[in-house]
């Protein structure tokens, strides 16, 4: 009695070779969730608008705008991201042969495609938006260090300075700076005269105060050009210098203020956009489970 040994042969393939990404969904998903952004958007614009006015007592404070702009754009993720993550659950085939926690991995998966297809479209679209958010902090501190020092900047590059900040000119005035300023002992104008005094002043708000011979030159010039007094003459400077002082640190606070509401708004919108990615995978996953939960539902009801 002889044995005989057979293999077993078999064709099955051992992978798919159909994709497990689904684009359609993926696609649908990302148009739903970049329409609804952008419609949001344009909302929050519409609202924005209405917190800022040219007249000062009605325009609504920087971090009341940057709070309200910060919790605008994070509903607008979210909102966006989980209708998107939920359509593209939705509408994908059903898949046959793979385990729950195969279908449950890309079902997230889908979502968090759909959302980063989405987010990178709001980016390039609003691109300059985003930009300008982000460097509103820098902006407003240049232009607050460029109304503070306007006029230096001014001088300095008519005397030749370029843009250093440094000028050149004032130096020149206190080399040939008069001993009597008194108006029957000089020959300047009163154009050369105010140009003196603007240097000197720029040059004590770099310095943080006037030096000692700036000082009594100035009370020199107002005394001999208004009739002053010593005394009202000294009295009238440092009002104006304690002017200039108070502008100067109501523009470094503006400065500041900016900064940090840009920064905040940064911040939450990177937080918005981690959370927009967790909403749409969930989403993506729920849709997924109702859509095949539905489907055997409706082949239970035909047997």
């Amino acid at each position: 009695m002889s044995f005989t040994s057979s293999a077993v042969v078999t064709d099955a393939p051992l992978e798919s070779s159909a994709s497990a990404v689904s684009w359609g969904p993926i696609i649908a998903g990302t148009l739903a969730a970049t329409a609804i952004s952008l419609v949001f958007l344009l909302i929050g614009s519409g609202f924005g608008l209405t917190m800022v006015s040219p007249w000062s007592h009605d325009s609504a404070s920087l971090t009341t705008v940057g709070a309200t702009a910060a919790i605008w754009l994070i509903v607008v993720q979210w909102v966006s991201a989980g209708l998107g993550g939920y359509l593209t659950g939705r509408l994908r085939t059903k898949w046959t042969g793979v385990h729950t926690y195969e279908v449950f991995f890309r079902d997230t998966a889908h979502g968090f495609l759909a959302w980063a297809l989405a987010t990178v479209i709001v980016a390039g679209v609003l691109g300059s938006a985003l930009s300008s958010i982000v460097s509103t902090g820098t902006q407003a501190t240049a232009t607050a260090v460029g109304a503070v020092g306007a006029a230096g900047a001014a001088t300095a590059a008519g005397a030749g300075g370029g843009n250093s900040g440094f000028s050149p000119a004032y130096f020149t005035d206190a080399l040939l700076r008069p001993a009597n300023t008194t108006p029957a002992a000089g020959n300047q104008g009163d154009e050369a005269v105010s140009a003196q005094v603007t240097r000197v002043l720029v040059n004590g708000v770099v310095d943080g105060k006037l030096s000692a011979d700036d000082q009594a030159y100035i009370e020199q010039v107002v005394a001999s050009r208004t009739g002053l007094s010593a005394t009202d003459a000294k009295a009238r400077v440092d009002a104006v210098m304690k002017r200039i002082d108070d502008a100067k640190l109501a523009a470094t606070q503006a400065a500041d203020t900016a900064r940090k509401t840009a920064s905040v708004v940064a911040l939450f919108g990177a937080l918005s956009l981690l959370v927009g990615a967790f909403i749409s995978s969930v989403a993506a996953a729920i849709g997924g489970r109702q859509r095949d939960e539905d489907e055997e539902r409706m082949a239970l009801l035909q047997r």
